[in-house]
């Protein structure tokens, strides 16, 4: 396995802790019971941020501990600490083994190991000095003015971590994987007259800082949060009404992941809380949709080399050829259900039990041409970019807001509009995909997934598509 001497020296050597005495303590506390581990890890994290033309906040921090989880049935005990000592680590399994009273249970097999690394495991916190991030964001601001005299405000930041983890199961077995993670953001509000706009575009993976300091790769962040700003200032307001919609490929896989995604997680499907509970081998989206989770995907940000529970990252099919083929499942989830666990147990930190969470979701590409799918349509939008969004997981219904958006008029791209919501019901939506591009996409790197109020790191991605009759909200009449 991967990691285990860099995060032996974390959590052992400099921590002061005995392994075998660590190890005695989760076996005890775990005994009688379906399953758990201990969960150690250690983080650095920082964020610089800079704000029309000077430095505006610089953050830097550390911090670990350890989670421990006690599994009986489907009772969860959980007890974290912020410290790493082993008289912490004792009260955390006196608490925890209350949920095995009454419960003869048998502690379920560890995961099969990996030797497979995603990504690197070197600290992008420490390969470069803050003076030199700080003159990164100073030449953004200074390059984004310069391109265009409409520009009005600059927003800049730099944000990273390093983080350690290291898993811990009742027989002694271990795992552990260094999970680096950076991210780049530019914000442009340019002006005519009386009247702003912005425009944001940002990138990052489980890479090192070095690809994103190269003037190539930061410049054309900016132009293309300059583009998309001027895109919006020349925008008129959106069309209302049900209309052919294209989304283009790449982010607005984030409905996707939003309205579809989340209603795959095994939790939600065992629990009968899904609008997809129960549908395993049905048709639940048109022929020639294909969506999978990846989480196997090398520097992605949404990868992992083994997920929190310590099983290796997979490769699940979630819809193939629009037939509905399995859900993404933890292990406890997939114990209740009879299934095997797909390495999609994650969590937020220590603080966090796991529960199933999607790593990179996207939808394969098709054969059809983008050019082929807009000439399909007489009138139309056609979605480029997308904000934020709500969903009910139990009905599928959402709705999102599009960051850049463009009328078909035609079969041809028109002009540009503001204020575009889409309205609809994620399985319904599967079901009207009329063409998938050839140009699957996926995102820059940027995603964030929230969910019973944890938060990770996730990727999202699609082709081209053309979705019939979905409910658009604007304020013109179409």
């Amino acid at each position: 396995m991967p990691d285990l001497a860099l995060t032996d020296d974390l959590f052992f050597v400099r921590a002061g802790l005995e392994r075998s005495a660590v190890e005695r303590l989760v076996g005890d506390a775990l005994r009688g019971c379906d399953d758990g581990e201990l969960f150690l890890e250690y983080r650095q994290s920082e964020a610089i941020a800079y704000d029309d033309g000077r430095l505006r906040t610089a953050s830097f921090d550390t911090t670990q501990g350890f989670g421990l989880r006690a599994v009986a049935g489907e009772t969860t005990g959980y007890a974290h600490a912020s410290v790493l000592d082993a008289a912490a680590i004792q009260r955390a399994a006196a608490t925890v083994k209350s949920v095995r009273q009454g419960h003869a249970g048998t502690m379920a097999l560890a995961p099969a190991g990996t030797n497979v690394a995603l990504y690197t495991d070197d600290n992008p916190l420490a390969e470069i000095g803050f003076d030199r991030k700080v003159a990164l964001l100073a030449a953004i601001d200074s390059y984004a003015r310069g391109l265009d005299a409409r520009v009005r405000q600059v927003s800049a930041s730099i944000s990273g971590e390093w983080q350690a983890v290291q898993i811990i199961r009742a027989d002694g077995s271990r795992a552990a994987d260094i999970r680096p993670l950076v991210r780049v953001n530019v914000s442009v509000v340019v002006g005519e007259g009386d009247r702003m706009e912005a425009g944001s575009h940002g990138a990052g993976g489980r890479r090192s800082y070095r690809f994103y300091i190269e003037e190539a790769t930061w410049q054309a962040q900016v132009r293309e949060a300059l583009r998309q700003a001027l895109v919006n200032l020349e925008s008129v307001p959106a069309p209302a009404g049900e209309m052919p919609v294209v989304l283009g490929p790449g982010w607005p896989g984030v409905l996707l992941h939003e309205a579809i995604g989340h209603g795959l997680e095994g939790d939600f499907n065992r629990k009968g809380t899904s609008a997809f509970a129960g549908l395993l081998g049905q048709r639940v989206a048109a022929p020639g949709v294909t969506v999978v989770d990846d989480g196997t995907l090398a520097d992605r940000r949404g990868s992992i080399t083994i997920d929190d529970e310590g099983t290796r990252s997979g490769n699940t099919v979630l819809i193939e050829d629009g037939i509905l083929k399995g859900y993404l499942q933890d292990r406890l989830n997939a114990r209740l259900m009879g299934v095997a666990p797909t390495g999609n147990g994650r969590r937020q930190s220590f603080a966090h039990a796991p529960m199933p969470r999607m790593t990179n979701t996207y939808m394969l590409g098709g054969t059809a041409s983008p050019e082929e799918i807009i000439r399909s349509v007489d009138k139309g939008l056609y979605a480029v970019n997308f904000g934020g969004g709500q969903v009910d997981i139990t009905s599928g219904k959402f709705v999102f807001t599009a960051a850049e958006a463009y009328l078909i008029e035609g079969g041809k791209v028109g002009r540009p509009v503001k204020g575009a919501t889409l309205i609809g019901n994620g399985p319904d939506v599967l079901t009207r995909v009329r063409l998938i591009g050839n140009d699957m996409r996926l995102d820059t790197g940027v995603g964030t997934c929230g969910k019973d109020g944890q938060s990770v790191p996730v990727g999202v991605g699609q082709p081209t598509l053309l979705v019939d009759n979905l409910t658009v909200g604007g304020t013109e009449a179409a």
